[in-house]
């Protein structure tokens, strides 16, 4: 897709430039067209003097220093909580905006959580510094943000099905190895992940409080409450990781203060933004990760009734973590600031 933009570009750079999220950046800023008057490329040490393509030209990957955000418009930044926190102030001090992928900044009150398909506005108040959202996070809203709209949602049960891409392209790695592996009689050995993920899941291997929920369950009870707007609203979720290399896929019950109608639903979410409508009951079709990989929508499917509930409707959805899960949704808030003008902190 194309965006159109007023004559003007604009100096970015990538934080975290050789990972699976910020090559997806490269390939993203590419190929939306995004206004660039120059694109730099920072990675840690290791990764310093590697080259990546962008638009036929080919870019070395720096290192960070002083000055290396001197100059610069937009900061997406996808390295890793400590990186970001060590490195986002200086960015901004030097007049960026860093729009972050880490939970670093998620929660703080002064700094915006934002899905441009849900709340837009809210990257208007920004102060140097816009968080992306948690991948699960992202795919649930953007599926059930529009029913909310309709008719607010009391409560959210979330089960979700996680990628190895969650974890990185070395995770991803790790699971073909070990796919490989135990096809030829071997023993998978576990690096990325606390325990063999091919043939095989867990529960998400997050840090557990002492109410039992991991860290990863938590983020999406704050963080959707957070984007709502909604800090009372009742969510609970089970996270896992399966044995998929790319996109994630989560089973949602909503409960309502009145019935809602599948049908109604379905009528929503055909025409909801950043969403695509996957069903076809006859052949038992519906979202499945290798459909969503790659893609930019959500897809959504499976709407049904919750029989054990008078008030309560069930969905199925899968989408690409590394795509709307991450860049796509950074790139996508990039966008929203130029459009609307919003560079300029307040």
């Amino acid at each position: 897709m194309e965006v159109a933009f007023l004559s003007e570009r604009y100096r970015v750079a990538i934080l975290g430039a050789t990972g699976a999220v910020g090559t997806e950046l490269i390939e993203l800023l590419a190929s939306r067209n995004f206004p660039i008057a120059e694109l730099r490329l920072f990675a840690s040490p290791k990764s310093a003097g590697t080259k990546l393509k962008f638009k036929g030209a080919e870019i070395t990957v720096e290192c960070v220093d002083d000055r290396s955000f001197e100059g610069i418009d937009i900061v997406l930044a996808s390295a890793g909580g400590s990186t970001s926190k060590a490195l986002a102030p200086q960015a901004v001090a030097a007049g960026a905006v860093v729009i972050d992928n880490s939970s670093a900044f998620r929660m703080r009150p002064d700094v915006p959580l934002v899905i441009p398909e849900v709340n837009p506005h809210a990257a208007a108040e920004h102060q140097g510094i816009i968080a992306n959202p948690n991948c699960t996070t992202i795919l649930m809203a953007v599926a059930i943000y529009p029913l909310h709209q309709v008719q607010p949602i009391q409560r959210v049960v979330a089960a979700t099905y996680q990628s190895a891409s969650g974890a990185g392209a070395r995770a991803m790695a790790e699971v073909e190895t070990q796919s490989r592996d135990i096809l030829d009689g071997k023993t998978p050995k576990p690096e990325i992940f606390p325990y063999p993920l091919a043939f095989n899941l867990f529960p998400h291997n997050t840090p557990i409080d002492d109410r039992g929920y991991c860290e990863e369950e938590m983020k999406m009870v704050n963080e959707t409450r957070k984007i709502f707007g909604a800090p009372d609203l009742r969510v609970t979720a089970t996270c896992i990781r399966v044995p998929v290399l790319r996109a994630h896929s989560e089973a949602i019950n909503l409960e309502f203060a009145a019935p809602f109608d599948p049908e109604r639903a379905r009528a929503i979410l055909a025409n909801a933004p950043g969403v695509k409508l996957v069903e076809d009951w006859s052949a038992n079709y519906f979202p499945m990760p290798i459909d969503a990989s790659g893609k930019d929508e959500v897809l959504v499917g499976r709407i049904r009734r919750d029989i054990s509930h008078p008030n309560g409707l069930e969905l199925w959805l899968c989408g690409d973590q590394i795509r709307k899960g991450a860049a796509l949704n950074a790139v996508q808030i990039a966008e929203l600031l130029i459009e609307n003008n919003w560079l300029k902190r307040k």
